[in-house]
């Protein structure tokens, strides 16, 4: 397996765009992305855990009974969530997007991002649509990439190339988030394009078993949104004999979606909103892998830690608070904890104790833009990681007035 270019189009079969079509104010921001699959494909999706759900969540769950789908079609700017009119407004993007590509409107995805509760209509993206169709190409990704961001100050794309059954295969995906973001999936749409062929059962036990791991361990604020979800279609044209049960195709598959998955999680973690950093919490020596992801949830998630890191200060008691207060079994005179960085590793923590360390090393350490935090339970054998970013002014700023 190796990382390739092309994002959403490394796969083949696959096209993309996205323009600006009148949603959101501010013409150099694009609001509108269309992927196209030139033939019907392999369909899963998982969906935000919140009970306020955006309406293209329920269009698109529909449209997905079948486990089939040819397209995706999602807006920025406007959530689409808590509007009397949102369940229409989303049908309408998908038979739009349908007439344009000549599909049947239950094989389009439908999605949209952005501000909670805003009126919407239909009338910019009908207006748009031709335009957008007219222009998918299979240099389309990085268009697609930019239609769908809100706060993100940069686009997230990721692709890799890998064997099944003898053919070569691709997958790539696209991603937004910035803010609103926590486990359980947050304001985060994933999109995941491959041209590998799997059945439509294998390939929603593959993401679903994927996204524990993966998306649900990423937290920039705490707060888990309403329109998040994850997408995965699989057109088959690789031409590799179809995964329909559990083997060597279906790990190498899961392999080769972890590895596009754990890319975009950094991603959105790294771009969260007024971010400097990058975190990543490293658990190890956990007697279970519940255990595990807890504790490293809680820390990712401590905002103490957070400001403590974008003020680089080695204040690692705040870690341990975190392990403390997160419900997991853990024996604390065990725990061990380090930092790390491009400029070393330092221990400040050993067997829930402090050690003597140098402050001024330490602050050199988290100085830099990727830290991650060690933590070594001495417990048992099993590991997990967990996504977050430091908290800063700016967090505050850009949310005080994100709706005017």
């Amino acid at each position: 397996m190796k990382a390739v270019e092309g994002g959403i189009c490394a796969a083949q079969g696959f096209t993309a765009n996205g323009i600006h079509c009148g949603i959101r104010k501010n013409h150099s921001k694009k609001d509108l992305s269309l992927i196209f699959s030139a033939v019907p494909a392999s369909a899963a999706a998982v969906y935000t855990t919140n009970l306020v759900k955006g309406a293209p969540l329920a269009v698109t769950k529909k449209h997905l009974e079948n486990g089939v789908a040819q397209a995706v079609i999602c807006n920025s700017g406007n959530a689409n969530t808590c509007n009397a009119n949102g369940r229409e407004i989303a049908e309408a993007m998908s038979a739009l997007a349908a007439d344009q590509l000549g599909i049947d409107p239950a094989d389009v995805v439908v999605a949209s991002t952005g501000v909670i509760g805003q009126p919407m209509t239909i009338d910019p993206i009908a207006a748009g649509l031709p335009a957008l169709a007219a222009g998918l190409s299979r240099e389309g990704g990085e268009a697609a990439a930019e239609g769908i961001m809100t706060t993100d100050t940069v686009k997230k794309e990721a692709a890799v190339e890998f064997r099944l059954g003898g053919k070569t295969c691709r997958m790539g995906g696209i991603a937004k988030g910035s803010g609103m973001i926590h486990p359980n999936m947050a304001t985060m749409l994933v999109f995941i394009t491959t041209d590998a062929a799997i059945s439509p059962a294998m390939l929603q036990k593959a993401l679903s078993g994927d996204v524990a791991g993966t998306f649900n361990m990423v937290s920039i604020d705490g707060d888990t949104s309403t329109n998040d979800m994850v997408t995965v279609l699989a057109n088959g044209m690789a031409g590799n004999p179809e995964i329909t049960a559990e083997g060597p195709d279906f790990t190498a598959f899961m392999q080769a979606l972890n590895s596009v998955t754990i890319s975009l999680c950094r991603q959105i973690a790294g771009d969260g909103e007024g971010a400097t950093k990058l975190l990543e919490c490293r658990v190890t020596g956990a007697a279970d892998l519940k255990t595990a992801r807890t504790v490293a949830k809680s820390v990712i998630c401590s905002s103490l830690l957070k400001a403590a890191m974008f003020g680089a200060d080695a204040n690692w008691g705040r870690v341990l608070c975190a392990i403390g207060y997160s419900g997991a079994a853990v024996d604390v005179n065990k725990v061990d904890v380090a930092f790390r960085s491009c400029r070393g590793t330092i221990a400040v923590c050993e067997k829930g104790a402090g050690v003597d360390f140098s402050e001024e090393e330490a602050k050199q350490i988290l100085l830099q833009k990727e830290i991650e935090i060690l933590v070594e339970l001495n417990s048992g054998s099993e590991s997990a990681a967990a996504w977050g970013c430091d908290l800063t002014y700016d967090y505050v700023r850009i949310n005080g007035d994100y709706r005017t």
